[in-house]
């Protein structure tokens, strides 16, 4: 099994409850990180308790989806598939490996190789390379190879594939009803280059393919792990559970009998986080399997072996990380993100000296895999350096309609606008009317989408597209909005 832990240091109960049940590993949260030391110190305690052959994992995919803030952020995968170069993104996933290995954490919940082919899905999203399954194969396969040469082990996921939902499995169970062909053509078209190239590891996904298996969703389905990924393809990899708490699983089968299943279904190992009184529950539904037989035993020891075998190529070790090699890794992710920046139906940028108005949502939400997004003050000050006359206004997503009086009196003022994109979520009704009434004015509006892509198929205003808004890509858009061209392609279909 793989636990998390509460907080950003080891404390007795924790380190008692680890020591209890000698779990193969740990994954790590953003509130399991503080600072250089701390995390260093944290690591330690964990190899002390658990053993330099653990497993310490994380989900440090690049975009919005970074725990780590002090080690090279790189682009999201969709920025890195608006590259249309698949060596950068090879470049980029070991800088990423690079940055872990200097605290010891071995394993990367890393790349998503979703096919993203549905813009409502509230899960994936940038998490994707695109939306064309050999682009999303090419590019996070490369991710992986590049990661795994740096000494961190890769978890492709969420297979079969996420790509086709509208419904979080953070939240409940969503089944993707294509027949098999279309299957084989999408979803599961970067999974078997995956398990062709010999990554390490992949993560399942809590999604019911009836085409594959009827009964079951993919995480507990020996249909689909074990006839086709072990037995089809001959993937001998490690696969791992997505978080067993999750509600897709979590509100479908009581107490450990989801990780009994999943193991004999052809699951390595167990992932159950935020849940202390089930991951109680799950390991000792395991040991009591183990002792009955209930667990099959052969299985188990291809577990074990398999196991035994990546402890010794992927030691939590903390490795140096040079000042001069993380300098150059940081100016990586800054070379991606300028090549991924995409322009779309611009045909004049704005002015930098007039007064211009940035228009942006407030108090936004993350939630899922998410757990930071860009301040609306922040985007004003990196804004201000191009556009000095630069004022700001903002509204509450669930009601936007709220700051329609102040936004006309703003627009009475401005000679043009620049609408933020914030958000994970595609606008509302309430939002698109905003810009309604922008437009009504005659100003010229450009949209920064600088998290969603798909924002830009619901407006099809002139746009810059970043893929998301870390620090490298907001330099990339400051250096478009003074001139310089992009030359990224949209990697979505809209």
């Amino acid at each position: 099994m793989i636990v998390d832990i509460p907080g950003a240091t080891l404390d007795e109960n924790t380190r008692l409850f680890l020591q209890k049940y000698r779990f193969k590993g740990i994954c790590l949260f953003r509130r399991n990180v503080q600072s250089p030391e701390q995390l260093h110190q944290l690591m330690a305690d964990l190899r002390e308790v658990l053993g330099e052959d653990a497993l310490i994992a994380i989900d440090q995919e690049g975009g919005a989806v970074i725990r780590i803030l002090d080690t090279p952020q790189a682009p999201s995968a969709m920025a890195l598939g608006a590259t249309a170069n698949p060596e950068i993104s090879r470049q980029v996933g070991a800088a990423v490996g690079r940055g872990l290995r200097s605290y010891g954490i071995n394993w990367n919940y890393a790349p998503s190789l979703d096919v993203n082919v549905n813009p409502l899905n509230p899960m994936i999203g940038d998490r994707s390379f695109g939306s064309d399954p050999e682009s999303v194969a090419l590019h996070g396969v490369n991710w992986a190879l590049g990661l795994e040469e740096a000494g961190v082990l890769s978890s492709v996921k969420h297979f079969p594939g996420h790509g086709d939902t509208h419904i979080d499995t953070h939240l409940a169970l969503p089944t993707v009803n294509k027949p098999l062909e279309e299957l084989l053509a999408t979803e599961l078209h970067p999974f078997k280059k995956a398990a062709e190239a010999g990554v390490g590891s992949m993560m399942t996904a809590h999604i019911i393919f009836p085409a594959l298996d009827p009964e079951n969703p993919a995480t507990l389905s020996e249909k689909i792990l074990g006839g086709l990924l072990r037995d089809s393809w001959g993937y001998d990899g490690l696969i791992v559970t997505d978080a067993m708490d999750m509600h897709a699983i979590s509100r479908q089968y009581e107490g450990g009998k989801a990780a009994i299943k999943a193991l004999n279904a052809g699951a390595d190992l167990v992932l159950c986080v935020n849940d202390a009184a089930l991951q109680e529950q799950q390991v000792e539904a395991i040991a009591q399997a183990i002792e009955d037989g209930s667990l099959n035993a052969e299985l188990l020891a291809r577990s074990e072996a398999r196991l035994a075998r990546f402890s010794v190529r992927f030691p939590c070790i903390p490795v140096p990380y040079s000042e001069a090699q993380q300098t150059e890794d940081d100016a990586l992710m800054l070379t991606a993100s300028r090549l991924a920046l995409t322009e779309h139906r611009i045909e004049h940028l704005p002015d930098t000296q007039e007064p211009t108005l940035l228009l942006c949502p407030e108090n936004l939400s993350v939630g899922g895999a998410y757990e930071d997004t860009l301040s609306p003050s922040h985007l004003q000050e990196r804004l201000q350096e191009v556009f000095p006359s630069l004022t700001l206004l903002t509204y509450p997503q669930h009601d936007a309609l709220q700051v329609l009086p102040q936004l006309q009196q703003a627009l009475q003022d401005t000679q043009q606008v620049l609408l933020g994109g914030l958000a994970r979520e595609l606008f509302t009704p309430e939002e698109q009317q905003l810009v309604a009434t922008v437009q009504q004015q005659n100003l010229p509006i450009l949209h920064l989408a600088l998290w969603n892509p798909y924002q830009v198929m619901q407006l099809d205003l002139p746009a810059l597209i970043t893929y998301g808004f870390r620090d490298n890509a907001l330099q990339a858009l400051q250096e478009a909005l003074q001139g310089k061209n992009p030359t990224g392609k949209l990697p979505v279909r809209f």
